[in-house]
């Protein structure tokens, strides 16, 4: 049985996204780390670091590699980090040392999480380019038909539907460009090294931070990030920005939908097993359980921040458990809203 909603054989009915979960699959997150060692090993070679001809021989060997996940699992409850246990199964199919010297296990990591958060970046932009669309299409629909405006739940002067839809629609185009800025924060090369200096790699750690980061498409950065996390925690703080925006436009399906206001109508919706007349907003109501789940989450990810010297275990880690359902969580978010707003047949007053 699992203990997560977003791959419970039910639950993920309701929570689940594929597209999203396939980027945060253990197998992906592993290929981001093999792409890291291979590129390393060739990048060392081409800076003179290793020896040219074994570095090319690790990189190719490293590239076709066969990947034990038990074995790396049993060395994770050892070492609290997978790569120990991966260099180890490395080094065994390359045949050489030119693997992974001068690096760390935080490197891998690190950049393996910029390559995930630039795969999910390029996915949430498009759901939210999408979404803008089929709001755009409801104005076209629906803009002009009239609606009660509401303050504190209350009736307070008449407005159009376009007036509804502009605080759903007019969001997306900042959380785009919000999303524009945090991915160079995060969509960069991470390289330290043992204490975060770079002291390994001498007077070539620029030429080897340069084409790690160029062979990944990824930025190169002047020193490792490995304690300054307030970049990974911007990009959080925008995810729950995101689906805060969505769960203010599900609460308003959710009140528009209310028996006695009937200000909205949709196709499918949520049966009773009790009360088979009903149609419960029930993708409206997810909307907002989303958006209350990441606004929590948003304040780990903040404690995750205060880092102790040069690496910190516990604050490191507890990325791990939060930010992917986070990006679970955001992505599912825009799914539902753009499922929502493909579903409307009618707003405004009946």
């Amino acid at each position: 049985m699992s203990v997560s909603v977003f791959d419970h054989p039910w639950l993920s009915g309701h929570f689940g996204d594929a597209e999203m979960a396939a980027i945060l699959a253990p197998e992906r997150q592993m290929a981001h780390m093999l792409a890291f060692e291979a590129v390393w090993s060739r990048a060392c070679g081409r800076a003179g670091l290793f020896d040219a001809a074994a570095a090319e021989a690790a990189t190719r060997a490293i590239e076709t590699v066969r990947i034990d996940l038990a074995d790396i699992a049993t060395g994770m409850a050892q070492d609290g980090v997978p790569i120990p246990r991966l260099v180890k199964q490395l080094k065994a199919v390359a045949g050489s040392e030119a693997v992974h010297k001068g690096t760390t296990s935080q490197d891998v990591m690190d950049t393996a999480l910029a390559l995930t958060l630039q795969e999910a970046s390029d996915l949430l932009a498009a759901r939210l380019e999408v979404l803008a669309g089929c709001l755009d299409g409801l104005n076209t629909r629906f803009g002009d038909a009239p609606l009660m405006g509401r303050t504190r739940m209350q009736a307070a002067e008449p407005i159009t539907v376009r007036d509804r839809v502009a605080t759903w629609r007019l969001p997306l185009g900042d959380h785009l460009e919000r999303l524009a800025v945090v991915r160079k924060r995060v969509e960069k090369v991470q390289i330290g090294g043992a204490a975060g200096d770079r002291k390994a790699l001498g007077p070539k750690a620029d030429q080897v931070v340069a084409d790690v980061a160029a062979a990944l498409g990824l930025a190169p950065t002047a020193r490792a990030w490995h304690a300054i996390r307030d970049g990974v925690a911007d990009y959080a703080s925008f995810l729950s920005l995101v689906t805060g925006t969505l769960g203010k436009l599900g609460q308003d399906v959710v009140l528009m939908a209310q028996q006695g206001i009937d200000e909205i109508a949709m196709s499918g919706g949520g049966g009773s097993s009790a009360m088979p007349h009903k149609q419960n907003p029930v993708a409206a109501e997810l909307l907002l359980t989303l958006a209350r789940f990441n606004a929590v989450q948003v304040s780990a990810m903040h404690l995750a921040m205060i880092h102790e010297q040069e690496r910190s275990g516990a604050a490191w880690t507890l990325e791990w458990m939060v930010l992917p359902q986070m990006l679970m969580t955001t992505a599912r978010a825009l799914a539902v809203a753009i499922e929502i707003s493909q579903r409307i047949t009618r707003i405004g007053r009946p």
